[in-house]
């Protein structure tokens, strides 16, 4: 059983995604709070409509990173909280110490691309932009990369021709709502073995 925090910085459709699927029994956890960083991201909202505990933490003056002080009270937030497994779900920042070592190989992040294609931010565009003819979804192990941890699933979606990057967009995040809680199925059941940057998916 995974006690889940989930971490993110807007609209929390993934986090949804995970709240639905929790209650569905699609996977064996529970998500017990949301933390966000932007104080009026609708993901607390949902957190709110849920009856789940969320909570705004500032993480400091880094645009880009969740680090010191600010992890720090993420780091104690969650404990209060009895988290012992952190999904990102559109959380913007990197993660880095104390919050990174706190839950280190307990913490997944879902980014829109095929890693190690077009990490980073607005992914979809990237794709667009390069002409790739398949698009898609990854979820991976958190590590201080960006986008570089070791790959515990991926979802391919094709790209159309008339595609636009708000219409790709909306295919990948359809298919990322898939993949996260078939992500927690597979690492909350005992099938997901790591060595090194290699995932072995064990069969039932």
């Amino acid at each position: 059983m995974l006690n889940i925090g989930v971490l993110g910085s807007g609209n929390g459709s993934n986090f949804q995604a995970i709240v639905d699927a929790a209650k569905r029994g699609e996977f064996e956890g529970r998500v017990c709070c949301a933390v966000s960083d932007v104080a009026d991201a609708y993901i607390l909202e949902r957190a709110s409509k849920a009856g789940i505990p969320g909570r705004h933490i500032d993480c400091g003056p880094s645009k880009s990173k969740a680090e010191g002080v600010g992890a720090e009270k993420i780091v104690e937030y969650m404990r209060g909280c009895d988290v012992d497994f952190v999904v990102l779900a559109g959380f913007m920042r990197i993660v880095k110490d104390p919050l990174l070592s706190e839950f280190s190989g307990r913490m997944i992040n879902i980014h829109p691309s095929l890693l190690p294609a077009f990490p980073g931010l607005a992914s979809w565009k990237q794709a667009l932009e390069y002409g790739v003819k398949v698009a898609g979804c990854t979820v991976h192990y958190v590590d201080a990369g960006m986008d570089t941890g070791p790959i515990v699933l991926q979802r391919c979606i094709p790209v159309i021709d008339d595609d636009t990057p708000e219409s790709l967009h909306a295919r990948i995040q359809k298919a990322e709502h898939v993949a996260y809680p078939e992500a927690l199925n597979l690492i909350s059941s005992g099938r997901v073995e790591v060595a090194g940057r290699k995932v072995r998916i064990v069969k039932d």
